[in-house]
């Protein structure tokens, strides 16, 4: 999964890994080349007396420096245009991938692992590619040349090399193959520490509420401890790389001086030349370790890779007809056929058989008992979800032969748990529609019964919000979310228990103030309160996923046990308040 994610989205700048590789390749045969030159200073130079040939080489020895620096400099520029452009494109096709799922697909991941996965694993793998890029290219060319070369200049003493660099290589394969499965281990039990600490903080007033902090430290404690344990199996193998690393280049290096001092006297090799040997064992040394680092990321980079590649290989359930059908403005009637919804791997449909019709210019109201599916069914108008069965209708046309963004342009919704992002009451509002003037964002809240509170605010429409809405009250939430979905003056408006946090008053009054403002319009209201669709020109009383009754509240009175339960059950709450 990590070579065809890097392949794919690396190999998109190749003009940049060209000038990688090129550049790589100029620097390390610059600084495989320094040795060399200095083995020659010191042969045919210092041991010669010979100052200008000294001068000479040292200036050439400059200019090959020279180029090195450039050359590397120049590489890790390329390299991290490519690395982190790809990362960008990663996180773009990540977020257009998600924004094509359905509720379904949301549910299945989880907002926060989605959340992580195109945050902190895409950053794992741009690392890696950084890394790859000053690495891939640089290692094994400084490795093979400075065997070549310290084989060629070393003479006799070659045998040293050929011994000592397999040793070197096989033992970093052991030990980088022994960790491996404990990287694996840590990110999963990083994941575990996550999940956790997630839980505690999203929970703190149910551990609190119920005297659980003790249980909840000791939680952690454990997850934390088996995280600990994991890092310190990991940590001593990795403690253990850089001195064995250590211990037999400086052992190849005495073997070197050893055997090249008895040469040197015998004649047979110069001291440059042996100078120049223990150079490149350094440098192999230095590639050797540079291949380490690289090989320690990989582990946790190939996890990350296959979590991204999980949502990018996921299609969505919601899918856009080939050819979509073009929607009639006039008609705006919602008409259910049959309509079924069920879970993949449930063993119960959530929502079955519901039919029913929504003429423009009526209220519509889905009322139930919790759990019966009335939220579902809302989701199922502007395809947040799909049917699974049966068909949903808009001026009748199947819903699922629209273009989507065409569909939910149709559609004003508030949803059961209304959201502000964070920015101004104005921004919120422009959600609903981008080019809203002041007077149609006022008109909007004005009828929503937002405007005096907003005009009670030091800043009014260019008042801060809070992400999430959390510097307003529920109830202001809710009435600014209405005004939101108002203010763009749609042919159908969702209100999924949108008025479940307003008093009476205010409820009553949003809603004699939204009689005429969609009154050529669809409303489909979802509502817990009788006394807020008690006037609806048709109610659909739904229990366990299926329509029970449909009617007038007086109709259902007396012909539907279940909404007369209902009924009954919040006047008698009412009663005893």
């Amino acid at each position: 999964m990590l070579i065809r994610l890097l392949r794919t989205y690396m190999g998109r700048y190749r003009r940049e890994l060209l000038g990688v590789v090129v550049l790589q390749l100029v620097a390390t045969a610059a600084m495989l080349y320094l040795p060399t030159l200095n083995a020659d200073i010191i042969d045919n130079g210092v041991a010669q007396g010979d100052t200008s040939y000294i001068l000479h080489i040292g200036f050439w020895m400059l200019v090959v420096s020279l180029v090195q620096v450039i050359g590397s400099i120049s590489s890790m520029y390329f390299g991290a245009r490519a690395a982190l452009g790809a990362g960008r494109d990663i996180r773009h096709d990540l977020l257009h991938r998600v924004d094509s799922f359905s509720a379904r697909e949301v549910g299945v991941f989880g907002a926060p692992s989605l959340i992580t996965r195109t945050t902190n694993d895409v950053q794992q793998v741009q690392m890696l590619g950084v890394m790859a890029c000053t690495i891939l290219v640089t290692a094994p060319i400084m490795c093979i040349g400075g065997i070549v070369l310290g084989i060629g200049v070393g003479g006799t003493l070659a045998w040293v090399l050929v011994v000592a660099v397999p040793i070197l290589g096989v033992t970093m394969a052991v030990i980088i193959y022994r960790m491996m499965p404990g990287f694996r281990a840590m990110q999963a039990r990083i994941d575990i520490v996550n999940r956790v600490l997630r839980e505690q903080i999203t929970g703190i007033r149910v551990v609190r509420a119920f005297v659980r902090e003790r249980h909840e430290r000791q939680r952690f404690e454990r997850a934390n401890d088996d995280l600990t344990d994991a890092a310190l199996r990991v940590g001593r193998l990795l403690a253990l790389m850089f001195p064995s690393v250590l211990l037999i280049s400086n052992v190849t290096i005495v073997f070197i001086i050893w055997f090249g001092g008895h040469l040197i006297e015998d004649g047979k090799v110069e001291i440059g030349a042996l100078t120049a040997m223990i150079a490149y064992v350094m440098q192999i040394l230095m590639a050797v370790m540079m291949a380490s680092f690289l090989a320690m990321m990989a582990p946790r980079a190939s996890v990350c890779a296959e979590r991204i590649y999980e949502v990018l290989d996921t299609e969505t359930s919601v899918v856009q007809a080939d050819k979509p059908a073009v929607l009639s403005g006039a008609d705006a009637t919602v008409e259910m056929r049959a309509a079924r919804f069920q879970y993949p791997g449930a063993d119960d449909p959530v929502l079955r058989d519901i039919s029913f019709r929504a003429e423009p210019g009526t209220t519509t109201a889905i009322v139930g008992s919790t759990g019966s599916g009335k939220t579902t069914l809302v989701a199922l108008l502007p395809r947040l979800i799909d049917v699974t069965g049966g068909a949903v209708l808009i001026g009748g046309t199947d819903i699922r032969e629209l273009d989507p963004a065409v569909l939910r342009g149709e559609i004003g919704f508030v949803p059961q748990k209304p959201y502000l992002f964070s920015g101004t009451i104005a921004s919120n509002l422009r959600y609903g529609k981008p080019d809203a003037t002041e007077d149609e964002m006022w008109e909007a809240l004005t009828v929503a019964q937002a405007a005096d509170f907003v005009r009670a605010m030091p800043d009014q429409l260019q008042t801060p919000v809070a992400q999430g809405g959390t510097t307003v009250s529920g109830g202001q939430r809710q009435r600014l979310a209405i005004a939101r979905a108002l203010i763009r003056k749609p042919n159908i408006y969702l209100f999924d228990d949108s008025f479940s946090a307003l008093d009476l008053h205010t409820d009553a009054r949003l809603r004699a103030a939204l009689r005429p403002a969609t009154s050529r319009a669809c409303v489909i209201i979802v509502a817990q309160r009788i006394t807020t669709i008690a006037d609806a020109d048709q109610i659909v009383v739904l229990d366990c996923g299926a329509v029970v009754g449909i009617g007038t509240h007086e109709e259902l009175l007396s012909t539907c046990p279940t909404y007369a339960e209902i009924v009954e059950s919040q006047l008698s709450v009412e009663g005893r308040a």
